[in-house]
């Protein structure tokens, strides 16, 4: 009996997932060679994946000009 409570404490710590504040760092630039602008959000009360999930690298064209968004969670 014990061991099936110890097996299921531990499953059961296992699946409890740990949010805190995660950051996430974006390197934005354009195509024009122009400098770089570097923007870090927090996430507030998140697990990583979740965060992982919001902090996205983005890239599009707007009048000829490629403007591209790399992040980094950290």
């Amino acid at each position: 009996m014990k061991k099936i409570l110890l097996t299921a404490a531990i499953a059961g710590l296992s699946m409890v997932s740990c949010k805190k504040d995660r950051n996430c760092t974006c390197t934005d630039s354009d195509s024009t060679g122009g400098a770089a602008y570097v923007s870090t959000t927090t996430i507030v009360k998140s697990t990583k994946a979740q965060a992982k999930a919001n902090c996205v690298s983005t890239k599009y064209t707007d009048g000829g000009v490629t403007f591209t968004s790399n992040c980094v969670l950290n």
